[in-house]
C-alpha cells in the first residue's frame, strides 16, 4: 500500500501512537541513563514531554496537519520536563513552523518539518553536543531531504527516516566517549527513534499490543492546579480533595510477600482518586494522586517498603483561596523583585525562603518541573523582575523556556546545584538592577565547590571505577570521585577531594531524609578533627535520593 500524503487526522494518529510507543518503553530508555543514579531521567522526562503534547492533540477535531503539529508544538512546550523534554519541545516546536500552513504533508513537505526541527532545536541549545538527541534528529532529517528527493510514498519516506535514526543512534557512542565506555546509546536519541517507530507503525496499518490511538491521562501528571475553570466551578464539587504524593522505598522483605507490577499498582490506585501518575524503577515508586483518603493511597505504597517525600495539600482550601483572591488579585500592585527557585525537601525549602526565595517549586533530580510548572511560580511571585534558580542542570532549559514565556523582566541565573544556588542567593542585592543581580549572583556560584552523596542503583563502569549496584558515591561538581560500600566512608572521601585547608574556611552539610543523627554526629567529628581551622554549619535538609549535599567555599 502506497501513501501520498498525510492529512491532519492522520498525522494526529501517528502522534498518539508515538506517544504509546514511548510511554510503552519509558523504563528502557531510563535504564540507559550514563549515571547511575535513582532519577528516573530520559525515558520518563520525555514520555511526560510527549503525552502533553499528545493530550493537546487529541483536543483538535479539524483535519488540518498545521493545526495537528501547533497543537502538539504547544502541548509540548508547556509540559517539557528536563532537557531531553525540552530539545523534543524544541524538535517539534520548528516541526510545527514548516508546516503550519499545510492542509495535507507530502514526503517533501515532512522533510522540510523535519529539517525544520533540527535547526529550532540547536538555536535553542547553546553548547550543541554531538552524540545525543541531537545527532540523531540532525542526520535523520538530512537523510529525509535526500529521501524526499526520489520518494513520494509516505510509507517507504517514513521507513528511511526510521531506519537513518537506528543508524545514527548506533553511532553516538563514537561521538560521546563516555557511552562506549560504559557500553549504552544515547538515551535521549533512543527515545526519539521510539516515537519514529510509533510513527512508522501507525502509518504502516500495525497497532501495539494496547489501543495505540489511546493515551491514558493517569499516566502524566496534570501539573495545571490553577486553572482558570477554577472560576467556574464551586469547591464542593471537588470530588477528591487531597492532591497527594509519595515515594515508596522498595525493601525486600516486603516485596517478598508482595510482589510488584506497576499496572496493577495504578490500576489499583485508580479506583482512589484521579490525576494519577505511578512511575517505578528498580528502587522506588513515585506515586501523583488527587484522593479523598491520602492515607489509604499510602497505606497501599506501604506493601512494598518505607514511605518517603510525602506531601499532601487540601485542593478545597487551595480552591477556595484562588477563588477569593481573584479580585484582590487585580488590584494588588506587584513588587519589584520576585525570586522562583526548585529544591527537594521541607528543610532545603525552608533554607530557600529564609534567603529570600518568595516561590520554592518542588523537584530536582527525580521530578523536574516542567516549563509549565515553572510559568505559573513566575506569575505567582506577582513581581516585575523575577530571578529563577534552577539548583539542577537539567532544570535550566525548561526555564529559560519559561522565562521566553512570561510577560516580565525574567532572568534565569544557571544554578546546577544546591550550594551554588544557595551561594548565588546570598549575593542578591533588591536595589541593584535585574542585570547586575543576574551577573553577581552567576559569578558567586564560582566561588562554591558542591558535593553529593547517594547511591548506585545498578552495576557500572565509568571513568575507570567500578561501581556496585547499592554501593555509595560520591560526586563532585557533576562527577563521580568515590565509591564505597558505607556511606559514612563515601561521605568522608569526598570531603577529603572538596577541602583545601590553606583556602577554604566554611563547610556547610545539608542532610538527607534518612541520614542519621549518629552518623551525622560522626562525620561532624571527623570534620573537626581533621580540619579544626574550618567552620562548620550543618542543615537538616530533608531531601530524598542525596543523603548529603557538600558545600565548600
Amino acid at each position: 500500500m502506497t501513501l501520498s500524503n498525510v492529512n491532519g487526522s492522520k498525522l494526529a494518529e501517528m502522534v498518539l501512537q508515538g506517544a504509546h510507543h514511548l510511554k510503552n518503553n519509558s523504563q528502557m530508555i531510563d535504564a540507559l541513563n550514563v549515571f547511575p543514579v535513582p532519577d528516573g531521567d530520559t525515558g520518563t522526562n520525555m514520555n511526560l514531554s510527549m503525552t502533553s503534547g499528545a493530550e493537546e492533540v487529541k483536543k483538535i477535531s479539524e483535519d488540518h496537519a498545521g493545526v495537528v503539529a501547533q497543537a502538539l508544538a504547544k502541548g509540548l512546550l508547556m509540559g517539557a520536563r528536563g532537557n531531553s523534554g525540552v530539545i523534543l519541545s524544541q524538535l517539534f516546536r520548528g516541526f510545527s513552523k514548516a508546516i503550519e500552513d499545510k492542509q495535507v504533508l507530502t514526503t517533501k513537505d515532512l522533510a522540510q518539518a523535519f529539517q525544520g526541527g533540527v535547526n529550532t532545536a540547536y538555536k535553542a541549545v547553546m553548547k550543541p553536543v554531538e552524540g545525543t538527541i541531537l545527532t540523531v534528529a540532525r542526520e535523520s532529517a538530512e537523510e529525509a531531504v535526500q529521501i524526499a528527493e526520489r520518494e513520494e510514498d509516505v510509507v517507504a519516506f517514513m521507513e528511511g527516516v526510521t531506519k537513518a535514526a537506528h543508524d545514527s543512534l548506533k553511532r553516538t557512542p563514537d561521538l560521546l566517549p563516555v557511552l562506549k565506555e560504559v557500553g549504552v546509546v544515547d538515551s535521549g536519541g533512543q527515545g526519539l527513534l521510539t516515537i519514529y517507530e510509533g510513527f512508522l507503525a501507525n502509518l504502516k496499518g500495525e497497532k501495539a499490543p494496547e489501543a495505540a490511538s489511546h493515551v491514558s491521562m493517569d499516566d502524566m501528571v496534570n501539573a495545571e492546579h490553577h486553572k482558570s475553570a477554577q472560576d467556574f466551578m464551586n469547591t464542593e464539587d471537588i470530588e477528591f480533595g487531597y492532591c497527594t504524593e509519595f515515594m515508596v522505598k522498595f525493601e525486600e522483605d516486603k516485596l517478598k510477600e508482595n510482589p510488584y507490577d506497576e499496572e496493577s499498582f495504578r490500576e489499583e490506585l485508580s479506583n482512589h482518586g484521579d490525576s494519577l501518575l505511578v512511575v517505578s524503577d528498580e528502587d522506588l515508586i513515585k506515586v501523583h494522586i488527587h484522593a479523598e483518603y491520602p492515607g489509604d493511597t499510602m497505606t497501599l505504597g506501604q506493601r512494598y517498603g518505607s514511605l518517603i517525600n510525602m506531601k499532601i495539600e487540601n485542593m478545597r482550601e487551595q480552591h477556595t483561596s484562588i477563588v477569593g483572591d481573584k479580585k484582590t488579585e487585580k488590584s494588588k500592585e506587584k513588587s519589584n523583585y520576585g525570586i522562583v527557585t526548585v529544591a527537594m525537601g521541607d528543610g532545603i525549602k525552608k533554607l530557600f525562603e529564609s534567603l529570600g526565595a518568595n516561590i520554592v517549586i518542588q523537584g530536582g533530580q527525580t521530578m523536574n518541573p516542567s516549563t509549565k510548572d515553572i510559568s505559573d511560580a513566575i506569575v505567582q511571585a506577582h513581581a516585575e523582575q523575577v530571578l529563577i534558580l534552577p539548583n539542577n542542570k537539567n532544570i535550566t532549559m525548561a526555564a529559560e523556556q519559561a522565562a521566553e514565556l512570561a510577560d516580565v523582566d525574567v532572568r534565569v541565573v544557571p544554578s546546577k546545584t544546591i550550594p551554588q544556588g544557595i551561594s548565588a542567593l546570598l549575593g542578591f542585592n533588591p536595589e541593584a538592577a535585574l542585570s547586575e543581580n543576574e551577573k553577581e549572583m552567576t559569578d558567586l556560584m564560582s566561588q562554591v565547590k558542591s558535593g553529593q552523596v547517594t547511591y548506585a542503583v545498578r552495576d557500572t563502569q565509568i571513568d575507570g571505577m567500578t561501581i556496585e549496584k547499592g554501593h555509595f558515591m560520591g560526586i563532585l561538581e557533576g562527577d563521580i570521585t568515590s565509591t564505597q560500600k558505607d556511606q559514612l566512608e563515601t561521605a568522608k572521601e569526598l570531603l577529603k577531594a572538596m577541602i583545601d585547608e590553606e583556602e577554604d574556611e566554611i563547610i556547610t552539610i545539608i542532610s538527607g531524609e534518612e541520614t542519621s543523627q549518629e552518623e551525622l554526629d560522626k562525620l561532624e567529628a571527623f570534620l573537626e578533627d581533621q580540619y579544626e581551622d574550618l567552620e562548620i554549619e550543618i542543615h537538616n535538609g530533608g531531601q530524598p535520593i542525596y543523603s548529603y549535599i557538600f558545600s565548600v567555599e
